[in-house]
């Protein structure tokens, strides 16, 4: 399995009903056919330590029976639909892949 981690730091002007259509695109893509499992959420309110990053505004965790199963995923229309609807929304963005072990 893979599991693609994406973190979103947002424009920090975006309003309230944009943060919203910024979640539902993010939703969105939890229908794309090739996606096995997809959750979404904002930094925990835990305590500031060293090694810890909790600047970013969102995660998204996306996993894939597959390597080739996240690559449909990328040239799919509608991560294509999301990414074209929200890139001038982020200030940086941070991917993680990661094949799990069994």
């Amino acid at each position: 399995m893979v599991r693609h981690s994406v973190y979103f730091w947002l424009d920090p002007a975006l309003s309230d009903e944009q943060k919203q259509q910024f979640e539902g695109g993010l939703r969105a893509l939890f229908d794309i056919d090739v996606v096995q499992h997809g959750s979404y959420g904002t930094a925990a309110g835990t305590p500031e330590r060293p090694v810890t990053e909790n600047t970013y505004d969102y995660a998204l965790f996306l996993e894939f029976d597959s390597v080739a199963g996240h690559d449909a995923y990328q040239v799919h229309p509608d991560h294509d639909v999301f990414v074209q609807n929200f890139r001038p929304w982020f200030q940086t963005v941070k991917i993680f892949d990661c094949e799990v072990a069994d």
